[in-house]
């Protein structure tokens, strides 16, 4: 499996962001957790617990939290209303990590600061029959953001060039050429009025052993626990291994990805609600103007019984 990987140089500085730890600076969180395009990595130099460019603890970080869910509550506001004007933008949000690094989670906490009939929340599973007679994108495609939405992808397509690597269940030449279609797939969408933002939520291999401990711990957490798990960590530096592939080939200019250090769960919510904010601000959608006369529908109000 190294071969794929085998030229790794020691990774830059600034993109070790996960090296950070709490420390604050004015750069934008997209900045400082971004994977530069066409840069090595490797994971095991960037630190899971970190907190770069976040706040000071769990209370700062809930504050900061209760003070951007009022301002993304906004953006989404406006994002929906430019779709009834004909504006086709939306946002796809992309969350892939190994298993309790908190994708289910991160998704029950972000999209509590959203109004939830604006997203549309798909977590992907075992390809079924169906699905696996088709392209490994026909499935992603379905699922995506009608305009003026936030979509929230739990797994994704990125699974195909992931447990499909690690489990070797397509031959390899058909795999490597899945990482081009991604980002063709990818810049297409981007054409189309989608901004992806794509997240690694960044676990380390005790803080995972612990979370499962507490999952077989607490009776009311037993149905979280699978015991392939167990299994998938004897896996663990394969899929750290596909991991750094994939971000490695397919963090492009059009579509990014962002290492988020996942063992604080607190830093976790908020950098993703705080990369939702950063490109939602960007896109600083607005409301359309109304295609009548104001004064006179006011009159004809007033006027009425």
């Amino acid at each position: 499996m190294k071969a794929d990987n085998s030229a790794k140089a020691d990774k830059p500085t600034k993109a070790k962001a996960g090296k950070a730890g709490g420390s604050r600076t004015t750069a934008a969180l997209s900045e400082l957790l971004r994977v530069p395009e066409g840069e090595r990595l490797d994971l095991s130099t960037y630190d899971t617990r970190a907190t770069p460019a976040g706040p000071a603890n769990k209370a700062e970080a809930l504050a900061d939290l209760a003070r951007m869910g009022e301002r993304l509550a906004d953006l989404q506001e406006r994002l929906y209303a430019a779709s009834t004007a004909g504006d086709r933008r939306r946002v796809l949000l992309v969350l892939q990590g190994m298993d309790t690094s908190g994708k289910g989670g991160t998704v029950k906490h972000v999209i509590g600061l959203f109004n939830p009939s604006g997203c549309r929340i798909k977590a992907f599973k075992t390809p079924t029959p169906e699905e696996q007679n088709h392209p490994f994108l026909w499935r992603i495609m379905k699922a995506l953001p009608e305009r003026g939405e936030i979509g929230i992808f739990d797994r994704s397509h990125y699974e195909d060039v992931l447990i499909a690597r690690v489990r070797e269940l397509v031959p390899r030449s058909q795999l490597g050429r899945r990482y081009g279609q991604i980002n063709r797939f990818e810049k297409s969408l981007t054409h189309d009025g989608v901004t992806v933002i794509k997240c690694f939520l960044h676990i380390g291999n005790e803080e995972q052993r612990d979370r499962l401990l507490e999952r077989l711990d607490r009776p009311d957490k037993h149905w979280k626990f699978n015991v392939g798990d167990i299994e998938e960590r004897a896996l663990w530096p394969a899929y750290q291994e596909a991991y750094e592939i994939a971000l490695e080939r397919c963090s492009t200019e059009a579509a990014p990805w962002f290492v988020i250090p996942a063992d604080r769960k607190w830093y976790r919510n908020w950098a993703v609600s705080k990369l939702l904010l950063e490109h939602l601000e960007a896109l600083d959608p607005q409301y359309p103007k109304g295609d009548f006369d104001v004064e006179e529908c006011r009159a004809r109000l007033l006027a009425s019984e």
